[in-house]
């Protein structure tokens, strides 16, 4: 019979606080790797110098220690426990809020969060987090954040499809929120689908798609061959970087996908801009 392992979840504040400045500073490796191809795949001059600034404005912040972007985002904590962990010390939201808090004051990014979406006041330290905590096999914490722009989200959509559009419904779904986010997500885009499950599961598979690396496609042959077609569709759009017109409107399209009802269909597409920002770690 396995032990049960303690964790303090002060050790999940300390790791949260690190990620948001983290995330927010520098860029992932993935992202990192299919900018620089990028810049050595895209046929427009005019779209190679956006692409060329968008690197110098990485290493700007990279080196200054000072934020990428100046909307640093709502923070999207995943949180995979082992079901042979203990939580102790406190309550585990509280404990992932706080880390937030303390990222976003110490480390000097943007608070960009309202206590209510009508009222609209400030929280002034970018709390509460969106966060989704999920059980699995094992004995330790997978934390992923991922602090989220509202340019790009706001060009996010979700489609409650008929069985019947099939595949090209699918294709024709993505392609066109591509199209209607036009220069207003910040291209080059990452595109993160979630196909299946219910309206909210396929939501939540579209954000979670976007944290998956982004130089890989999935190892379904299926999927891995649509995530191939919707890339090639969407770079065919010539909005490329910045909207200012190329081949690289896209830099990966991820997808995740579910079982689902016989009546349905569902397809979310959750946009990101070319930072798509995401740290790991594991307690």
């Amino acid at each position: 019979m396995n032990s049960v392992r303690k964790i303090e979840v002060s050790q999940v504040t300390e790791a949260v606080r690190d990620m948001c400045i983290a995330a927010n500073y520098s860029l992932s490796a993935d992202m990192q790797e299919s900018l620089k191809k990028a810049q050595k795949d895209e046929n427009s001059a005019l779209g190679r110098e956006v692409l060329s600034k968008l690197e110098e404005n990485l290493q700007i912040a990279k080196t200054e220690q000072m934020p990428i972007c100046q909307d640093t985002g709502m923070a999207v904590v995943f949180l995979e426990i082992g079901q042979d962990v203990h939580l102790v010390g406190g309550d585990l939201t509280d404990a992932v809020n706080e880390g937030v808090r303390k990222g976003y004051t110490e480390g000097y990014l943007r608070k960009s969060v309202v206590s209510d979406p009508l009222l609209r006041e400030n929280t002034k330290d970018n709390t509460p987090a969106v966060i989704h905590m999920s059980i699995v096999p094992g004995d330790q914490v997978r934390i992923t954040v991922a602090p989220k722009g509202f340019g790009s989200e706001n060009m996010s959509r979700i489609f409650m499809l008929k069985p019947a559009d099939g595949e090209e419904g699918v294709v024709h779904a993505v392609v066109q929120t591509v199209k209607d986010a036009g220069p207003n997500a910040c291209p080059p885009m990452v595109i993160g689908v979630g196909i299946g499950g219910d309206f909210e599961k396929s939501a939540l598979m579209a954000k979670r798609a976007l944290t998956l690396d982004n130089g890989k496609h999935s190892e379904l042959p299926h999927i891995r061959r649509l995530e191939e077609i919707i890339l090639k569709k969407i770079n065919q759009t010539g909005i490329g970087p910045a909207g200012l017109g190329g081949s690289t409107t896209a830099l990966s399209v991820r997808i995740l996908s579910y079982p689902t009802h016989i009546a349905g269909l569902p397809v979310a597409v959750n946009i990101c801009c070319h930072v798509n920002r995401h740290q790991v770690r594991i307690l």
